[in-house]
């Protein structure tokens, strides 16, 4: 029987921001920090040992998955691992999505507005 999807809810944010980093396209764990640091405005950053050990994690919930393809060796290094969003993935992603949009529309309904990216950084 596979786990339900609310046992991933709600993500930790190095889950989270994995899953979108694999949203668009496949990428090997450089380029994964990179797509983390870049998606959140440098706010959010991955190290080496977060991150595999969070990919190790995924891969056996199977929210990612290796990719078999591989670009041509002549351009990219044999001992990179690709990665890939799988269904689950994809619906767990969503799911938490969903999750926090109710969280911002209830705040919205107490008259509680998010603050602006612009707002935060000038508050930090």
């Amino acid at each position: 029987m596979e786990p339900q999807i609310s046992k991933n809810q709600p993500l930790t944010p190095a889950v989270f921001h994995i899953l979108l980093a694999l949203a668009d396209s496949e990428k090997h764990g450089y380029r994964i920090m990179h797509a983390v640091k870049a998606n959140s405005h440098g706010e959010f950053e991955i190290g080496p040992g977060t991150l595999y050990g969070t990919i190790k994690r995924m891969l056996a919930d199977d929210l990612i998955a290796e990719s078999d393809e591989r670009p041509d060796p002549e351009l990219d290094d044999q001992r990179r691992r690709y990665y890939r969003l799988t269904d689950r993935g994809r619906q767990v992603l969503h799911a938490d999505l969903v999750r926090m949009e109710e969280l911002v529309r209830q705040a919205k309904s107490l008259r509680i507005s998010p603050p602006t990216i612009a707002e935060v950084k000038l508050c930090a």
